[in-house]
């Protein structure tokens, strides 16, 4: 999910650096800069920081849980095949 205020901060910022004899379209081009980023960061199917930190600590744990169980299958086999 992308933050939009950020955007807007953006636009407005793209729209202050435009030339002066185009200032008085600053308003509607400000709208469009909007409508152009907006569309092209949702196609980017962007996450926050949060969900990224979120779902890498589920990786982590996953992964930890996986080495504990590939290390007690090994052991186990290992009994089996002892003598």
């Amino acid at each position: 999910m992308v933050d939009f205020r950020n955007i807007d901060d953006l636009a407005r910022k793209f729209g202050e650096k435009l030339p002066d004899s185009v200032r008085a379209m600053r308003e509607d081009l400000e709208q469009q800069f909007r409508a152009v980023l907006k569309s092209g960061l949702e196609k980017l199917e962007l996450v926050t920081r949060e969900e990224f930190d979120a779902q890498r600590a589920v990786l982590a744990r996953t992964r930890e849980r996986l080495e504990e169980l590939e290390k007690r299958l090994a052991d186990m086999e290992e009994r089996d095949i002892a003598p």
